[in-house]
């Protein structure tokens, strides 16, 4: 079984490229470097390979992080609109070369980053910034429109949609039952929630503190999860018989 990943830190870039120095490779370009290898694999390999998208974070926060003009020139739902057509292109495409099988996650709740935490003033409490979470909301369901119309129109089309907004939203929330201390706070970085994204220090700022356990928190930095957590996610879509009957192979 292959299995072809899209990874969480792409940007699918509706607007502009951005570099926030987290090395990323945005969508395109991973297109691209999917084309040439699927030249070289068989048409069964192809279509028997589990195509894995979790996409679309950057393209949010981003903007929040950069005081970008772009949310000021586009309204929320057209800028939502731009990122998942951009998902829409890419996903055809494979389609085209012969992919049928495809996951996807959806977006956590953005504002409740560590790294978006920090943007609220103190006195809120460092509660979660309501307006990216917004942006995720929109985008899930706009995600789930399109890959509902995918199922109609392309003939074969197989898709499990993972809903991490849920399960990331229960670890935040409900800390405690799965096994962790802290929900909001990162282990590595500085700041408050330790939501400055220094983990590191080979970024502008240099100086991040390093928690002892790792596996006592939901959050690993500013904007990723510890192991534990995505074990435990990752567990969770083992567990799916909807998630485990796409790596069957015909």
């Amino acid at each position: 079984m292959t299995t072809v990943r899209f990874w969480a830190g792409s940007r699918s870039e509706p607007v502009v490229q951005i570099h926030l120095g987290l090395g990323v490779i945005d969508l395109r370009t991973q297109l691209r470097n999917y084309k040439k290898e699927v030249a070289q694999l068989s048409q069964k390999t192809a279509r028997n390979a589990v195509y894995f998208f979790s996409i679309g974070t950057n393209d949010y926060i981003s903007q929040f992080l950069l005081n970008s003009t772009v949310f000021a020139s586009y309204p929320h739902s057209k800028y939502v609109d731009m990122v998942i057509g951009n998902l829409s292109i890419v996903v055809k495409e494979i389609y085209k070369k012969g992919g049928r099988k495809f996951v996807f996650l959806n977006l956590g709740e953005l504002g409740c980053l560590p790294g978006l935490r920090i943007l609220r003033p103190e006195r809120d409490g460092g509660g979660c910034l309501e307006e990216a979470s917004h942006f995720a909301e929109l985008h899930n369901k706009e995600l789930e429109k399109l890959v509902s119309r995918m199922e109609q129109n392309l003939d074969g089309f197989k898709y499990f949609l993972y809903d991490f907004k849920s399960n990331l939203a229960q670890r935040i929330t409900q800390t405690f039952k799965y096994g962790f201390k802290e929900g909001k706070r990162a282990c590595c970085g500085t700041g408050r929630f330790n939501g400055v994204f220094s983990c590191g220090g080979k970024r502008p700022v240099k100086d991040f503190e390093l928690c002892r356990n790792p596996n006592e928190f939901v959050f690993w930095d500013s904007y990723h999860l510890t192991e534990k957590a995505y074990k435990q996610m990752a567990d969770e879509m083992w567990s799916i018989a909807a998630f485990k009957n796409l790596f069957l192979c015909y």
